[in-house]
């Protein structure tokens, strides 16, 4: 059981860094990151998982919920980048498996079980670290800072360049580093309705990445059209990677929704 565990905060970071990675108007708009200036914004995101294990002929179900809140300050806007202040405010996960129930609460670590006290290490040093970084009116990191766990580019997506209309599409790839694990993105965002107050999109896309990582997902974004950040989000996952331990090639699939609202 401790083995199997082992692998919760990796396979959590990885699923949150994926989390890292989600428009009716008779004419277009261009869209850019214009946050308002000194106005902080809140992330809360919370993520349904559930993990198939095939461990030596046998499958082994997890089912993991992760809740998040994260706060970022748009301290200095200028006419061509943004800098923001971040920091994860709190986290809690619930982990089931084999009638066992298991909990991890920042806010409450009384409440953590026993058994993952160890795991959550790499998970309790983000909890309230400020970071500092920088964003282009396009949305692209200007300072590449590793912002381990961060669920910033829940909120801040690769604008396009063109002004966009309904049906309109762009493209872009994403690459990230979450704990230790290489994360690839390709993402497709399709307008579907355009108002003064959303640029409703849809998203498709494809993930892969060491560990032998492959994936899809779908979902839905809201971006409001003054600001550029995303106010909200849908995505629907399905992962396989390959998890090594002790000498044994565990395949595993993991599938799961994340819901995401910024204010």
């Amino acid at each position: 059981m401790k083995k199997t565990f082992r692998k919760i905060a990796p396979v959590a970071l990885v699923l949150l860094g994926l989390t890292t990675l989600s428009f009716m108007a008779k004419d277009g708009i261009t869209l850019r990151l214009k946050p308002q200036q000194g106005k902080t914004y809140t992330i809360t995101s919370k993520a349904n998982m559930m993990t198939m294990m095939e461990v030596q002929g046998q499958t082994m179900n997890m089912s993991q919920t992760m809740e998040t809140k994260q706060s970022f300050t748009a301290k200095e806007v200028s006419e061509s980048e943004s800098s923001f202040e971040t920091q994860i405010e709190a986290i809690k996960m619930t982990i089931s498996q084999m009638g066992m129930k298991f909990e991890y609460d920042s806010e409450h670590p009384e409440k953590t079980s026993p058994m993952l006290a160890s795991q959550t290490q790499e998970i309790d040093k983000v909890i309230k670290k400020l970071e500092t970084v920088k964003y282009d009116l396009m949305g692209n990191i200007v300072d590449s800072l590793e912002i381990e766990m961060s669920q910033l580019s829940a909120a801040i997506t690769k604008l396009p360049e063109e002004e966009v209309s309904v049906g309109s599409t762009w493209t872009f790839d994403r690459t990230q580093n979450v704990s230790g694990t290489e994360i690839a993105a390709n993402m497709t965002y399709t307008v579907t309705a355009i108002s003064k107050k959303s640029v409703d999109v849809n998203i498709s896309g494809t993930v892969e990445g060491n560990n032998e990582i492959s994936g899809t997902y779908e979902g839905t974004a809201s971006i409001n059209p003054q600001t550029g950040l995303v106010m909200n989000s849908s995505l629907k996952t399905n992962l396989s990677m390959t998890i090594n331990e002790q000498g044994l090639s565990i395949p595993t699939t993991i599938v799961g929704n994340t819901t995401v609202e910024v204010k």
